[in-house]
């Protein structure tokens, strides 16, 4: 998410089979899995279950605030307020909005929300799964992903970037798994795509989105739906793997940018991404 960039990086589709993921968990269950790790124990979740109209929990989260483009010219200012960032029905609804907002970066067309667990919560390995129904449109950009906890010292994309579901909203069937790191990221990283069978959208309906998480090798699901797999033996020659150190959780809904381009007459506001809950386990019997 944290890029520019400006064409989609397409592997193969890599077919499995569909195993039941993300049901109910109670924490400090253990439940199955899929992939090659049988057991997982819930460690860390956010079930979005407070009244409505409730404020986001700060001890888990920071609700951004800034219209600063994130280095992908993106149109939207961020807020806190309860119009872009909100608990509702029990779950996260990002909202991004057409108004006009003046922030300390200027005047901006368009609003919308992002949350973050920086400084607050950060993890090294395991599973993470969100369900999440997504938005749609020309120029609508939501994301579901990860930055090296050391994103202050090391910068990007040295730190390291997981990007466990990205979609540009006017490919409503599809979403992007991507791995951005020194010398693959920008529009060049590691990256597979998920296409929903029979014409079906990502905005009709709930999804969970998922990585399991294990030194130099990341797997990312849909739907429990292995799609792909990165390893640091996959790398190039000379490329680095940095992915083995803790990283910190950012949920966001972004307008326009390099990569969807600028909302047009199709676009229709607001638009919403609407998240049950968002859940990191520690895997077992890893093999």
């Amino acid at each position: 998410m944290h890029r520019k960039r400006t064409l989609s990086i397409c592997l193969a589709f890599l077919p499995a089979l569909a195993l039941l993921w993300g049901g109910a968990q109670v924490a400090g269950q253990a439940s199955s899995t899929p992939g090659r790790a049988s057991k997982a124990r819930l460690v860390w979740s956010d079930e979005f279950n407070g009244p409505n109209g409730s404020q986001l929990d700060s001890s888990k989260w920071t609700a951004v605030e800034d219209g600063s483009g994130f280095g992908n010219n993106e149109l939207e200012y961020y807020t806190a307020r309860p119009t872009n960032v909100r608990v509702q029905d029990g779950n996260l609804i990002l909202t991004a909005l057409k108004e006009s907002y003046s922030g300390k970066q200027g005047e901006h067309a368009y609003t919308s929300g992002r949350i973050e667990s920086r400084g607050k919560f950060s993890f090294k390995y395991g599973r993470i799964e969100a369900r999440a129904k997504l938005p749609h449109g020309q120029g609508i950009w939501p994301a579901f992903w990860m930055l090296g906890s050391d994103f202050a010292t090391a910068g990007w994309p040295n730190c390291g970037e997981v990007d466990i579901m990205e979609n540009v909203g006017q490919e409503p069937d599809k979403i992007h798994g991507s791995l951005h790191g020194p010398g693959y990221s920008g529009a060049t990283p590691l990256s597979g795509i998920y296409s929903l069978p029979n014409n079906a959208r990502f905005s009709d309906d709930y999804h969970v989105f998922g990585i399991e998480w294990q030194p130099k090798e990341i797997r990312f699901y849909v739907d429990g739906r292995l799609f792909e797999t990165q390893k640091a033996s996959d790398l190039p020659a000379g490329k680095r793997w940095v992915f083995d150190h803790p990283f910190y959780v950012v949920l966001n809904v972004a307008v326009g940018g390099y990569w969807p381009g600028a909302p047009d007459a199709t676009t229709r506001f607001p638009q919403s991404m609407l998240v049950d809950y968002v859940r990191v386990y520690k895997l077992k019997d890893r093999r």
